[in-house]
């Protein structure tokens, strides 16, 4: 196991936040904490929600020719745009995955976060990033893409953990390996388990990051909230920005 290796957000691309954004906060239960302005050099907008101290983030295109356009426009608007880590050193994690063979996509540099972002053509299924904040170890603490006050957003009445996260593959174990090689955390068959959440890879006709889910305190309420919004529901799940929502006990 890597020295403090965390999921710490999931990021989903739409093609216009609403009404993905509303739609996940009422069905969820979740609140908006934070909308950054610093993601409109990359020509996106987003809204960033807390899953207890788990970070759900939407961004949308808003001009021509943006990385998350052309993924929507890849992928058919399927799924998850990228899986964001915290840990002790974002370069090194960085350094290790170019000895991989998996190139630096962009470099973010506000202190007092520091972030690694890599090519998700190399990564493979969606984007990886590892970032750090200096002098916030606790999972608590400040984090910066979330807003000033990202704490008091946290709502556990209707969803209370986002607990893991499904790759989709036509080969998930290698797609696990590789992976954990990035991550540095050695699967467990198909699966990769952090201490806050597991990664879980099934057999897909395309790599993807197919589904989130979430523990929830009560399944019926929010299939029904889901169906009150006018998604599919199947069993207990449902499609909304652009993956699988499964909601268990």
């Amino acid at each position: 196991m890597a020295p403090h290796m965390r999921l710490r957000q999931i990021c989903l691309v739409a093609p216009q936040l609403a009404p993905v954004v509303s739609d996940i906060a009422e069905i969820m239960g979740l609140s908006v904490c934070y909308q950054d302005g610093n993601v409109a050099k990359y020509g996106l907008e987003n809204a960033l929600l807390p899953v207890d101290t788990i970070l759900l983030e939407v961004v949308a295109p808003f001009k021509e020719g943006t990385t998350a356009g052309r993924f929507i426009e890849k992928t058919g608007g399927r799924g998850g745009y990228m899986a964001i880590f915290c840990c002790d050193d974002p370069d090194a994690r960085g350094r290790n995955a170019n000895a991989l063979g998996v190139r630096t996509a962009n470099v973010i540099d506000h202190a007092p976060y520091h972030g690694v972002q890599l090519h998700p053509r190399d990564c493979r299924a969606a984007f990886i990033e590892f970032n750090h904040t200096e002098g916030s170890d606790d999972i608590l603490g400040a984090y910066p893409p979330a807003g000033p006050d990202w704490q008091k957003f946290i709502r556990k009445d209707v969803t209370q953990a986002l607990t893991a996260v499904e790759m989709q593959s036509p080969n998930p174990i290698e797609l696990a390996e590789h992976w954990g090689k990035i991550i540095g955390v050695a699967p467990t068959g198909a699966e990769l388990k952090l201490p806050n959440a597991t990664f879980r890879f099934v057999k897909g006709a395309s790599e993807i990051m197919s589904a989130l889910e979430f523990r929830v305190t009560d399944v019926a309420q929010v299939l029904h909230a889901a169906k009150a919004k006018g998604l599919a529901v199947a069993g207990k799940e449902f499609l909304l920005g652009g993956v699988t929502f499964r909601v268990v006990a």
